[in-house]
């Protein structure tokens, strides 16, 4: 979770819970991205299929940026949501890449042969607006660890 709002913290951990069948207490730090928002990382072994569960249920509360992923040795997918795109899913191989099928590429040229079209469509299938809006809010995350190793 890269951003939520205060009063969404509690419905957040009681969705998480009752999908996942366990009692969670998340850790929220301040997300310094969005001011008045929270962040928060949760890690869960649960059955194929609960990613996707997970995402349908955050993406109802328009203002939460996540990332949920479902991973394993043969892929998985991954979940992307910010409040301006809305929600953006593609499938994973073993290592985490995005992995294009033959029909997302047969769509893609059907739009047009022109460079700005496929490259358009490309964009598109990898999810890369949501990546590039996502990014500053990951790299607090990341920047946080590293000062802690850094200590």
């Amino acid at each position: 979770m890269h951003s939520a709002p205060n009063a969404l913290r509690p419905h957040i951990e009681w969705g998480l819970q009752s999908i996942l069948g366990t009692w969670l207490t998340l850790q929220w730090r301040d997300q310094p991205c969005a001011p008045g928002t929270y962040r928060t990382t949760v890690e869960f072994r649960d059955v194929r299929g609960s990613a996707a569960k997970i995402a349908s249920a955050l993406r109802g509360w328009h203002y939460l940026r996540f990332e949920v992923r479902e991973e394993s040795e043969l892929g998985g997918e991954f979940y992307r949501s910010t409040p301006e795109l809305g929600i953006h899913r593609a499938s994973i191989d073993g290592l985490g890449n995005i992995v294009v099928t033959e029909h997302q590429i047969t769509e893609a040229l059907a739009k047009g042969f022109d460079d700005l079209s496929i490259r358009d469509a490309i964009d598109e299938i990898l999810g890369n607006q949501w990546e590039r809006e996502l990014a500053p809010f990951r790299e607090v995350e990341i920047d946080q660890i590293i000062q802690l190793r850094a200590i």
